[in-house]
Order: structure tokens, then sequence, then C-alpha cells
């Protein structure tokens, strides 16, 4: 039986690689077969393109050049990581998958959810996710975290309050379109409750 591709969404500060990588450590305890991953990367390729999009010096990346980037690195973590373990019956823990570029360059950038979604569709072959968890918390207590947190900042890290609040907002759109398959989750609490909660619900989905 083919193992469950469950995703991991929400905006820069919400927690996800640090609840994701949680939950995923959780599961493999108590004995499930899981994988823990991440975008963009997770393969060579796909982990040299991340630095590419990611790298604070490319000031001149253009936001269309951006999106494409993105569906190159999703495209060759899905072929080379993720299709290979859902086939072995792993259940695979994504952190970040096409949400995030619908997000953040189809509002964000203001290319366009559609046009995004078009760039997208040549890349994943139709292969979405069977539920994804979204870490719900404000673009301001998100970049406050960030800025708290972080030694190092990104490319997106470093972009104003305006773009963040515009990638909420997308996120919002992402939501309400793809609603049967979103579990959401308040991330402003806690983190340990938040973890609890994401694990609750992940179990939930890989028993069925």
């Amino acid at each position: 039986m083919a193992g469950k591709f469950i995703t991991f969404e929400g905006p820069d500060g919400s927690g996800k690689t640090t609840v994701s990588t949680a939950v995923c450590r959780k599961l493999a305890e108590a004995g499930y077969a899981v994988s823990y991953t991440r975008e963009p990367g997770g393969s060579r390729i796909a982990e040299e393109i991340r630095n590419v999009i990611l790298d604070p010096e490319n000031t001149e990346e253009d936001p269309r050049t951006e999106a494409l980037l993105y569906a190159a690195s999703r495209r060759q973590h899905l072929v080379e990581v993720v299709l290979p373990l859902l086939k072995k019956g792993v259940n695979v823990i994504s952190d970040r998958f096409i949400d995030s570029s619908l997000a953040y360059q189809g509002f964000g950038r203001h290319i366009g959810m559609e046009e995004v979604w078009n760039i997208n569709q040549f890349a994943i072959e139709g292969h979405m996710p069977d539920r994804t968890i979204f870490l719900n918390i404000p673009a301001e207590l998100g970049l406050e975290r960030i800025n708290a947190n972080r030694s190092s900042l990104d490319r997106l890290d470093q972009e104003a309050l305006s773009f963040h609040e515009d990638v909420y907002n997308g996120y919002q759109k992402v939501i309400e379109t793809y609603r049967d398959r979103m579990i959401i989750i308040d991330a402003s609490r806690d983190v340990d409750l938040v973890i609890e909660d994401a694990y609750n619900a992940v179990k939930g989905i890989i028993d069925g």
C-alpha cells in the first residue's frame, strides 16, 4: 500500500520546520514508516537550486525566475525523493510543497495564482498531497519570531512586512480553494501544544 503524502504549510515564523520534524520523530518512535523532507530542497540538485533562490546576494532575481526555480526544485524533489518513498509504503512529511508557491509567488510576488499553478502542474503532473497541515499565524507575529530566533536571514526572510502580509492573504485564498485538503492549526500558541495537535492530526490521516 502506498504511503500518505502530508505537507506542512504556513507563513515564515509559523514553526513549520520545528513542528514537522518533531511530528516525524514522534511517528517514527511510535513505529510508523515515515520520512521527513523539505522544499525547496530535499535532494542534491534541489538543494543547489534552493541555494540560488534564497541567497540574499541574489537581489536581482526576477519574480518569474523565482517561481520557475521553485517549480524546478519541486520537480526534482518529487521524482527523486517523494514518489519513490510513497511507492515503498513510506509516509512522507514535507516541509512545504505547491501551496507555498501559490502563496509566495502567486500573491507575495503578484504573479497570479493561476499562472503559478500552471507552472507547477507541468512540474508535478497532478501529484498533490493527501492532506496539508496549515500552521496559522499572523504575518507580523511570524516576522517577530524570525527576527528574535534566527542568527541569519535568507532572501525571503528579509522582505518587508507588506510582502509577508500578502503571502498570508494568499494562504487564506489557498485554504479557501483547497478546503477539503487543509487542517488548520493555531500556531501562535506554545510550540508543544502545536506539536501535539499536529501529531494527532497526522496520525489520524495515516491511520485512515
